[in-house]
């Protein structure tokens, strides 16, 4: 790999800034991207600009719910008028919602959930798709979670919008398998995050891997070298696994 293997691309990442979403900022303006942060908090993606900066790499703050999806819409069309195209997009936003029996749910978060870790996303492809496909190289990657596949008890909106995020990646890569763009699944398991504390609060922070270190592994799938497309990427076990339905 030469050393900023995304120099001159233009990529764009939710959920900006902490954790995983600020580590892939970092990874990517590290291998030459212009990267337009997304998040909710400006102070915070303040402190992600600083970053990039300080290892000599840009970025265009772009402070967004990503529930606002008129936003996404003016979004797309910014980036269009602007640079024409985008090359990398990286669906990380996401909520936990609430870890409760499904009959204790309170619609409202419920519907959170859905608009946050699903919708969101949906509206991201419908924005950014044409100019994914403009790209000589377009790559899309949505981080997922192992709970989409395991059902946990009391897990319910978060695993639900999960598996639904997956079957989108899914559909989204056999829409856009004989062109220039690859749409990816990652899943990073266990990773020292805010997200991961709230979720597992007597869990030693100390014993799980670092953002950067799934940062690094997200990078792989947005270079214009990865050939592959509708993968689920499993970082716990550095695996690329295929979907295989029922028989």
């Amino acid at each position: 790999m030469t050393e900023r293997p995304l120099a001159d691309r233009i990529a764009l990442v939710t959920g900006a800034t902490r954790g995983i979403g600020a580590a892939t900022t970092l990874a990517l303006a590290r291998a030459g991207a212009h990267v337009v942060a997304v998040g909710r908090t400006e102070g915070a993606l303040e402190e992600v600009d600083d970053a990039v900066r300080a290892a000599g790499g840009s970025a265009t703050l772009v402070p967004l719910d990503v529930t606002d999806y008129d936003a996404i819409d003016r979004l797309g069309a910014a980036l269009y008028q602007r640079y024409g195209r985008l090359d990398v997009f990286v669906g990380n936003a996401g909520i936990l919602g609430p870890v409760t029996p499904l009959g204790h749910v309170d619609p409202k978060d419920f519907d959170q959930a859905v608009s946050v870790n699903l919708t969101a996303n949906y509206r991201f492809v419908r924005s950014l798709d044409p100019l994914l496909r403009l790209s000589t190289a377009g790559r899309a990657v949505f981080v997922t979670s192992g709970a989409a596949h395991k059902a946990r008890a009391y897990w319910g909106p978060y695993t639900v919008t999960k598996a639904a995020l997956e079957a989108l990646g899914r559909t989204w890569a056999a829409e856009t398998v004989t062109g220039n763009l690859k749409v990816n699944l990652f899943n990073p398991g266990p990773i020292r995050t805010r997200m991961r504390a709230k979720a597992f609060p007597g869990e030693d922070p100390m014993a799980l891997e670092v953002p950067e270190a799934a940062a690094g592994a997200i990078l792989s799938l947005c270079l214009p070298s990865c050939a592959t497309t509708g993968k689920y990427y499993d970082f716990p076990t550095r695996t690329l696994l295929d979907f295989h339905g029922p028989a």
